[in-house]
């Protein structure tokens, strides 16, 4: 079973922020992508939607005999994650906003989130807050509009430089000195918010943090693959590969597949 791949799925292109720190610390694992695009962005839909995207998905994965699944989505995670380890017989790795390393970091005692609605008014994402942000101010942001402007290939464009001058300022108003991103497309945006941001700011994902996580289960479960042969890492999108190619880069190929 240690050959077979992890398969990561999200609500689209983000997650490859996720799969990108995967393969930096888990160079030999075949990987399967799924880019449920055609139906991103997860963070407006209810939760039963969420929970019915999640099972859609991760049955293709274990279809195609993955080992172990990565939910590289926070919407999907904070709202489906319990129902999904309760249903299937696999190791499933969940993603959630950074909170907890920003809480303990911050010296201004305010941190500022970026994330959808549907992590932003989940109950996991509540109690984690709840958990680690004891005498911490924490400025909360729907980032609405990001995701489709990701998906649509206008990360760079004017309307997307203008949402997000508009979501990051009562942050910097507010003196956060933490930017805790809470959705995996939104790393594939900074660039854009170190322009932004004064330089005393840092910007905090999750991306290493589930890497690491997915390695340990992976040792626990002994299902690492300790073979130093080339990887086989394939991607798939149901909504227009182009977009999931131009992150990725031309050494790898994208294929359409409708799920």
């Amino acid at each position: 079973m240690s050959k077979q791949p992890i398969g990561i799925f999200d609500s689209g292109v983000g997650g490859t922020s996720i799969w990108k720190e995967l393969n930096l610390l888990l160079p030999h694992e075949n990987t399967i992508y799924l880019a449920d695009s055609k139906n991103a962005p997860y963070g407006e839909k209810t939760k039963s939607e969420i929970l019915e995207l999640c099972k859609k998905n991760i049955d293709l994965l274990i279809e195609k005999e993955s080992k172990l699944i990565v939910v590289a989505c926070n919407t999907a995670t904070t709202n489906a994650i319990k129902v999904l380890r309760e249903t299937y017989n696999i190791p499933i790795i969940g993603i959630e906003p950074a909170i907890k390393p920003a809480a303990l970091q911050t010296k201004t005692k305010t941190i500022g989130i970026l994330a959808t609605k549907g992590t932003l008014s989940s109950e996991l994402f509540h109690k984690t807050t709840d958990l680690f942000t004891n005498g911490i101010k924490v400025i909360e942001q729907v980032g609405e509009g990001l995701v489709q402007l990701i998906e649509t290939g206008k990360i760079n464009s004017l309307e997307m430089k203008s949402l997000l001058k508009t979501y990051i300022e009562p942050m910097l108003d507010a003196n956060v000195d933490y930017l805790v991103l809470g959705c995996t497309h939104y790393p594939y945006l900074i660039p854009q918010l170190l322009e932004l941001l004064p330089k005393h700011i840092k910007i905090i994902d999750s991306g290493e943090a589930v890497a690491r996580q997915t390695q340990t289960v992976l040792r626990q479960h002994q299902l690492l693959n300790n073979t130093t042969n080339k990887p086989t890492l394939k991607f798939y999108s149901n909504g227009s590969p182009e977009v999931l190619q131009s992150l990725l880069g031309n050494n790898h190929h994208v294929a359409y597949l409708d799920f």
